[in-house]
């Protein structure tokens, strides 16, 4: 399917549009073969019914706030339209489908979160033990019913790679009418560019502004690339990572270098063979001269991601969350004289609570819909890396 192209009217006639009507708009165009216009509206004002607001933290820097959904993370946006849209499919199915889902935090809280209850669905989502916050933990082991949480020995490119293989394995994938949630599937990422969209709505010079966007398995920024490519007024993007930095080293030169997944203190982007990057190439043409023309890289290690959430939030009161704090980084020392700079918090802070306290040298209070999580009891099945084990366990759980 080639991307549509918005044009500059039916952009402006979108100004006031709130989040589920600019949903509908921009998703439009990739279900009308699927979905009813009826059926894509209940499916959007289900999906997106939360704010994403755009906040001035300083002169010239903005962020994004994508931590207003039901999971307090980005992850939200994709997740809860990928539910509602399986849950129509699961309607004619006749049989039950099983979603996998490898996590390195968010993903998994926003997809059990979207599809528990899903009738027709049964959800797995794969984590690295130890790998992930204690809230994120919970968020995807407490829900029971539809949803299994496996606790994997090892980090998220493991846990990727055993979801990949399970869909390459034929016997499997046909007798659990598989799918994923991850945004391997191109209907998790697709949505976020609706927040991008939104973005281009809010600030009137985004077109020239630099867009900071924390990457881990890169489906966030490629979303955003989307919507430029529809018509939306986007400037260039920064991609800013942790030490799992092989995108922003492939920029610098020309070289895709895959090392062992580090753990740091922005655990959703400790990802070292991102996905989407190969999508990310497809949509400009293979070229690493017109990528590099749109797309720059950074890089933050821990300590320097601990400084900033201190320095940030001491010189102007905002609480950055890890991986925002890597975007707000790249902003500060990338930023051109009288650029402005928009960069996404993709969680809320409480959710790395142990590294916010570490940054704050305080405690940090823990809001009411944490408190309540906290006090949830976990429920998970450990296993090793190997497929073997994964495939056999999924036989024995169906």
């Amino acid at each position: 399917m080639a991307i549509p192209r918005f044009s500059y009217d039916k952009i402006s006639a979108l100004e006031s549009a709130g989040l589920p009507e600019l949903g509908f708009e921009i998703m439009r165009p990739y279900t009308q073969d699927v979905f009813s216009d009826t059926t894509l509206e209940t499916i959007v004002q289900e999906a997106f019914n939360f704010e994403i607001p755009l906040v001035q933290v300083e002169a010239g820097i903005f962020s994004l706030e994508l931590f207003h959904g039901p999971t307090y993370a980005f992850k939200d946006v994709g997740a809860r339209f990928l539910a509602r849209c399986l849950g129509e499919f699961a309607k004619s199915e006749s049989r039950e489908t099983t979603i996998l889902v490898a996590t390195s935090g968010d993903t998994g809280g926003a997809v059990a979160n979207g599809f528990f209850n899903v009738e027709g669905v049964r959800v797995v989502i794969l984590y690295p033990s130890g790998k992930v916050s204690d809230l994120q933990e919970k968020q995807l082991t407490t829900l029971g019913g539809n949803i299994t949480a496996l606790e994997v020995e090892g980090d998220f490119d493991d846990c990727q790679g055993l979801v990949k293989q399970a869909f390459l394995d034929a016997e499997l994938s046909k007798k659990l009418n598989l799918t994923s949630a991850n945004s391997i599937n191109i209907a998790r990422w697709m949505p976020q560019s609706i927040y991008y969209a939104s973005l281009a709505l809010q600030e009137k010079n985004a077109a020239e502004a630099l867009i900071a966007v924390p990457s881990g398995n890169y489906g966030n920024v490629t979303a955003g690339m989307l919507a430029k490519r529809m018509g939306f007024p986007l400037g260039k993007f920064l991609v800013c990572s942790n030490a799992n930095d092989v995108v922003p080293r492939y920029l610098e030169s020309c070289e895709y270098e895959v090392l062992p997944t580090v753990a740091t203190y922005a655990n959703a982007m400790d990802v070292s063979n991102p996905s989407n990057f190969p999508r990310m190439l497809e949509l400009y043409d293979h070229s690493f001269d017109d990528l590099i023309q749109e797309v720059s890289g950074f890089t933050l290690h821990d300590e320097q991601i601990l400084e900033t959430i201190e320095q940030c939030h001491k010189e102007t009161g905002y609480l950055l969350d890890p991986h925002g704090a890597i975007g707000y980084a790249g902003l500060k020392k990338k930023l051109k004289i009288d650029q402005k700079g928009v960069f996404l918090e993709t969680a809320h802070p409480i959710k790395f609570r142990p590294v916010m306290e570490k940054a704050l040298r305080d405690k940090m209070p823990m809001p009411g819909f944490a408190k309540d999580l906290m006090l949830k009891q976990k429920s998970s099945i450990k296993m090793s890396n190997e497929y073997a084990d994964f495939k056999n366990l999924l036989k024995q759980t169906s």
